[in-house]
């Protein structure tokens, strides 16, 4: 069973910085895009990176040039150092893979910008 587990939310100030980490179990990590999404209240979830199984990635243009997503394929885990963080990056943030045509997430930590 795939298992997403993510760390490293908390309360920031604009302009700081923050690391998430997810941890992925329970499939061939290496071998899948992972993404981050995020949500607010009362709002779809929104894809803010990805990076693909060769490395490459995407980011949404409202986090282009502070946000840079990472993944380590030994240690299963993937990464997303946010900087220069605004109060409209508050929100949840989600761990997500597709796996065999299913999604799977996290359970989500929590990002709060604020002064």
């Amino acid at each position: 069973q795939v298992r997403l587990v993510e760390s490293g939310g908390g309360l920031v100030q604009p302009g700081g910085s923050l690391r998430l980490s997810c941890a992925a179990s329970g499939m061939n990590f290496r071998l899948y895009a992972m993404d981050w999404y995020r949500q607010t209240p009362g709002n779809e979830r929104e894809l803010v990176a990805r990076i693909r199984s060769n490395g490459s990635t995407n980011y949404a243009d409202s986090v282009k040039g502070r946000f840079t997503i990472s993944r380590d394929n030994v240690r299963w885990a993937l990464f997303l150092q946010m900087s220069s963080l605004r109060p409209e990056d508050t929100a949840v943030y989600y761990c997500h893979v597709k796996f065999r045509e299913m999604d799977f997430w996290g359970q989500g930590t929590q990002v709060t910008v604020s002064s």
